[in-house]
C-alpha cells in the first residue's frame, strides 16, 4: 500500500474513530502532524502497578511520572506480557509471545543473544523507516553467541537486532559484568586487567560473599552470595576489569545523562529510544540525594529518583523543542517484589504503601499483579489526557506503530491497539496469554483463568503468591480485582468457554493440555 505522510494519517484515524464528537476535537494541529513523531519508551524495572502515585499510591510521590499520566492516557489495564523481566522485553521488542521462544526466560549475565538477528523488531522496523534508533539502559536479552570475550567487541547485541546507538548494561545490576558496554565495546576497560565471567564457579583466590564477608555493604539475603563489587555482593563470578566496573549509586544519573544527549543529538531526524532505566529492581542503590526520602528504604528511594530522572529527561524534550513532536510510553517490565536477595529493609520499612495497588501477586505470579503494570502514553497536543479500561499490552507497540506509520507486514502476535493508545478508542485487545517462567494463563475480558499447576503456591523467599494450584483459577476481574472469589466451580460454562481459548491461542490439544498444564 502506498505510504502517507503522517498528517494524512493521523487525521484519518482522528476523523474515523471520533464519530460523534464535536468538530474541533477532530482537527489535529498539522505542524505537529507533518513529521513522522519521535518515539520513547521508558521502561522500568519491577515497578508495581500500586507504586506511583497516579496509579494510587499515598505513602509515595511520583509528581513527574504524575505529569505523565495526568497529561496523557492511563491505562488500568495495561501489561507486560510476563511476570519476569527477560520475557517482557523480549515480547516488547520483538512483538512475539516470549512462551513461543523456548529461551526467552531470566538469563545469566553469560547468555547468548535471545533475539535472532533475522527477526523483525521494533527498532529494525522503525529504522528502515528512517528512524534514528537506540538504546540506553538495562538489556538482559543476551550477547554474544554464547562464549563472549568481554576484552573484544562483544556481538551480535542490541547493534544487531535494529539499534544504531546502544549503552547498555548486559544483564542486571544485580549481575556480573558489573561495567557498561557501548556499542560492543565495555567501557573504560583496561586490557592490561582483562575480564574473566564464570557462572558455575569462582576464580582462585578471589573474594565472595560467602568467603569475604567483611568485606560487605549490602547483606544478601538468598541467591547473592557471588563477586563482591562496591561492597555488593552479586550473581556470578567475576575477575579483573576494576577500572571499566560501574558506580552503582551513579548509575541512574549516568543513564539519563546519555539519554539526554541522545535527544539533543539527533532531535533534528526521527528517533526512537528505548530508556530502559534499572529502578527499582535489586540491588536499590539510590545516589545520596535520594537515601532516606522515601522513608521506605532503599526501594521507595529509587523510585522517587527514577521520578526525577524521568522528571529531567522530559524537560530536555521540552528544552529541545522536540515534545509536542514525540509520543512516549511508559511502563514496567513486570510487577512488584520487595526482599529479591538482599536485605534492604523493604519489607520492613513499607508500611502502608502496597506496591501492588490492590492486585494479587507480584513478580513471578501468574495472578494480576505479576503482569498489570503502570502504563502511559504521551504526546502533548495529539493524546488528549484521560483514562483508559482499554486492555493493552507492551507486545503491542510493533503493530501499534505499525498502524501509525502506515508500514505493512508488521506480523507476529502484536496486535493494533493504536486508536487505545492514542485515546480514540476503548477498545483494546479481546485477550491475552500472560507468563511467569514456564507457566501461562489467560485473560479474556473481564476474567481471568489459571490452569492448574503443580508446585508450591508461595515463593517463600520472596513472598509472593505464585498462582499455582491443582485446581483451575477463574476470577471475575470486574467484581473481584483482587481475586479473592474463585468461581471455577460455581460458573462451569465460562470455566469451559476460557479454558478452550487458552487451549486454542497456547496451541495444544486437550491431550496435550495436561501435560503443559502440570509442568
Amino acid at each position: 500500500m502506498k505510504k502517507l505522510k503522517l498528517f494524512s494519517v493521523i487525521f484519518l484515524i482522528f476523523i474515523t474513530a471520533c464519530k460523534g464528537k464535536k468538530e474541533e476535537d477532530k482537527i489535529v494541529d498539522a505542524e505537529q502532524a507533518t513529521t513522522k513523531p519521535n518515539i520513547v519508551v521508558i521502561y522500568l524495572d519491577d515497578l508495581g502497578y500500586g507504586d506511583l502515585s497516579a496509579y494510587g499510591a499515598t505513602e509515595l510521590q511520583t509528581p513527574n511520572i504524575d505529569n505523565l499520566a495526568s497529561g496523557g492516557m492511563k491505562f488500568t489495564n495495561g501489561y507486560a506480557s510476563s511476570a519476569t523481566c527477560t520475557p517482557s522485553r523480549y515480547a516488547l521488542l520483538t512483538g512475539t509471545y516470549p512462551w513461543r521462544n523456548k529461551n526467552a526466560k531470566i538469563l545469566p549475565g553469560t547468555a547468548p543473544l535471545l533475539i535472532s538477528t533475522e527477526q523483525q523488531t521494533l527498532p529494525k522496523m522503525l529504522k528502515d523507516e528512517g528512524y534514528q534508533t537506540a538504546i540506553v539502559g538495562k538489556w538482559h536479552l543476551g550477547l554474544g553467541s554464547g562464549n563472549v570475550n568481554w576484552n573484544e567487541h562483544v556481538s551480535p547485541g542490541p547493534n544487531e537486532v535494529g539499534f544504531d546507538e546502544s549503552y547498555i548494561l548486559a544483564a542486571t545490576q544485580d549481575r556480573v559484568p558489573t561495567v557498561y558496554i557501548e556499542n560492543g565495546n565495555v567501557v573504560g576497560l583496561d586490557l592490561n586487567d582483562p575480564i574473566e565471567i564464570n557462572y558455575e564457579e569462582n576464580f582462585e583466590g578471589e573474594p565472595t560473599a560467602l568467603t569475604n564477608p567483611e568485606m560487605l555493604t549490602m547483606k544478601w539475603h538468598h541467591g547473592h552470595n557471588n563477586s563482591i563489587v562496591n561492597g555488593i555482593p552479586r550473581i556470578g563470578f567475576m575477575k579483573g576489569g576494576d577500572a571499566a566496573k560501574w558506580s552503582d549509586v551513579d548509575m541512574a544519573d549516568n543513564f539519563l545523562v546519555k539519554a539526554q544527549n541522545y535527544v539533543k543529538s539527533h532531535k533534528d531526524k526521527p528517533f526512537f529510544l528505548y530508556y530502559a532505566l534499572q529502578q527499582p529492581h535489586v540491588p536499590r542503590t539510590p545516589h545520596p540525594r535520594f537515601v532516606g526520602k522515601s522513608g521506605m528504604g532503599p526501594r521507595g528511594d529509587v523510585i522517587l529518583e527514577a521520578d526525577w530522572c524521568i522528571g529531567e529527561f522530559m524537560k530536555t524534550l521540552k528544552e529541545e523543542g522536540i515534545l509536542e513532536n514525540t509520543l512516549v510510553v511508559f511502563s514496567s517490565d513486570n510487577g512488584p517484589v520487595l526482599n529479591d536477595g538482599y536485605y534492604d529493609d523493604s519489607d520492613t520499612k513499607v508500611g502502608d504503601h502496597d506496591p501492588k495497588g490492590g492486585l494479587r501477586g507480584g513478580k513471578y505470579s501468574l495472578f494480576e499483579a505479576g503482569t498489570r503494570v503502570p502504563f502511559i502514553t504521551y504526546w502533548k497536543g495529539i493524546i488528549k489526557p484521560g483514562v483508559s479500561d482499554a486492555m493493552v499490552c507492551q507486545m503491542d507497540l510493533l503493530a501499534s506503530m505499525a498502524s501509525l506509520l502506515h508500514i505493512d507486514g508488521a506480523t507476529s502476535d502484536s496486535q493494533d491497539v493504536l486508536d487505545a493508545l492514542l485515546g480514540i478508542s476503548e477498545k483494546g485487545r479481546d485477550n491475552l496469554v500472560i507468563e511467569a517462567g514456564s507457566r501461562t494463563a489467560l485473560r479474556s475480558g473481564d476474567w481471568a483463568y489459571i490452569p492448574p499447576y503443580n508446585g508450591n503456591p508461595v515463593n517463600t523467599e520472596v513472598n509472593i503468591e505464585l498462582g499455582n494450584s491443582k485446581t483451575p483459577l477463574l476470577y471475575n476481574l470486574k467484581d473481584d480485582i483482587g481475586q479473592q472469589i474463585n468461581l471455577a466451580t460455581s460458573n462451569p460454562e465460562k470455566l469451559d468457554e476460557m479454558t478452550k481459548l487458552y487451549k486454542s491461542i497456547r496451541g495444544v490439544g486437550p491431550e496435550k493440555i495436561e501435560a503443559l498444564e502440570l509442568k
